[in-house]
């Protein structure tokens, strides 16, 4: 949110809240005012009242007991009030001065023997409606100060947690997917900053993802065009071999074939579509594959590859998984390994499980297990050949293992093809 931007969204709600602030103030004050200068008029006039009806007691008893009415005493005990005393029989008495035309306040108090009238100035009266009127004048203006001092604080309060937002937006937009965590307190403004904040964890994972599978497309590329490479190069140099030339060119079609099942292989791996893939395969037939596409380099470098174990095996798994799993193991035994490799393959009770060892001189003590996490290698590599085959035999619900470090033994555990009978009878028939 731009400064301008910011400023605007301030001064919206400071004239919102102000606006409101002056309408409650006007809408007790102007009541209030009203009120307030009749009650004073109220006030003096009961005063005024209360007074005639005083001194028409006085005045009473005094007759009562034949004395005479002073007006001096009247005078004394009444200021500032205009007296007239009528009772038959008695002279009137007239203490004060009259107050201006127009501006008198009255009030009589009568018996059966006469009455008394008493009036005030009402300037005096309007003096005081003013004072009140000017602190009831006062409040309001303290009270709209307040406002003032509120809608400011508040609409500070509003606007940053905005402006917040807004900058995590657009992090967002420019495909930077860190969450905030930032709160204002506010449940409203915490409750869209939560949602975008759970949205940038998943696009973090989401951008994550994309880059994990770049690179592992380009690594698990590289090990059959490698293989389509050296194929070619066969063809070139047998040029004067027709049947040379025909078994070559036959295994650069499987190469072709294979890295289209990598390609394949990965995109569903990107949408964890795999293990609703895994499916019974022939171990044999994926075997003897990767044992033609390896055994010429393998051969050119003065090293032998062995098949042992039990035959007419079958597992569940993907082919092209499994062949790019094995296809790793190689790899990594024709660069780090020496002597023979051998292939050995068994089942037992739990598993169908494919060994890959050879002669070399195995694992470093100081990798271990290390060697399937990510970016760990141990010879200058890129450190992600075993983490994907790892995860590529997961998805399709087995395991890879390094069973012994020296020499360097490798078993995948896959699952036997009873077991997708067993889980298909669990979900036809249900819970017991």
């Amino acid at each position: 949110m731009a400064a301008g931007e910011e400023l605007a969204v301030r001064r919206r709600l400071l004239s919102s809240m102000l606006l409101v602030a002056v309408i409650a103030v006007l809408l007790l004050g102007v009541p209030l005012s009203v009120l307030v200068a009749r009650m004073t008029n109220d006030e003096a006039a009961e005063e005024l009242r209360a007074e005639a009806t005083r001194l028409l007691v006085g005045v009473e008893y005094a007759l009562s007991r034949q004395q005479a009415i002073g007006a001096d005493h009247l005078a004394k005990n009444y200021p500032d009030r205009y007296i007239q005393v009528f009772f038959r029989g008695h002279p009137p008495v007239v203490v004060g001065t009259p107050p201006p035309e127009g501006r008198e306040l009255v009030e009589e108090a009568r018996s059966e023997n006469g009455y008394i009238r008493i009036s005030r100035d009402s300037a005096q009266v309007e003096r005081e409606v003013q004072t009140r009127l000017v602190l009831i004048i006062a409040l309001a203006v303290v009270a709209l100060g307040v406002a003032v001092w509120l809608a400011t604080v508040t609409s500070r309060r509003l606007s940053l947690p905005l402006q917040e937002l807004t900058k995590i937006a657009e992090r967002l937009g420019s495909g930077d997917a860190r969450p905030s965590r930032h709160r204002s307190g506010i449940p409203e403004v915490d409750l869209v900053a939560e949602v975008l904040d759970r949205s940038a964890l998943r696009i973090s994972d989401l951008l994550a993802r994309e880059r994990e599978f770049a690179t592992d497309a380009s690594h698990q590329l590289r090990t059959p065009l490698t293989g389509l490479t050296m194929r070619l190069e066969e063809i070139v140099a047998s040029a004067d071999r027709p049947e040379v030339v025909r078994e070559e060119g036959e295994a650069a079609i499987v190469q072709v074939e294979r890295l289209t099942a990598v390609i394949d292989e990965l995109l569903a791996a990107a949408r964890r579509q795999r293990h609703a893939q895994a499916e019974p395969i022939e171990i044999d037939e994926i075997v003897q594959q990767q044992i033609i596409e390896w055994e010429p380099t393998f051969r050119r470098a003065q090293r032998s590859l062995v098949l042992t174990g039990d035959r007419g095996l079958r597992a569940l798994g993907t082919p092209g998984g499994l062949s790019q799993v094995l296809a790793t193991l190689l790899e990594n035994s024709l660069k780090h390994g020496a002597g023979t490799l051998r292939i050995h393959t068994m089942s037992n009770e739990r598993s169908v499980v494919i060994e890959v060892s050879d002669e070399g001189p195995g694992i470093p003590d100081n990798l271990g297990q290390k060697i399937f996490e990510r970016n760990v290698s141990g010879a200058g590599g890129t450190g992600l050949g075993l983490t994907l085959a790892r995860a590529l035999v997961a998805a399709d619900g087995g395991r890879l293992e390094l069973v012994r470090r020296r020499p360097a033994t490798f078993a995948v555990f896959l699952r036997h093809v009873h077991d997708l009978e067993k889980e298909r009878h669990r979900v036809v028939s249900g819970p017991a």
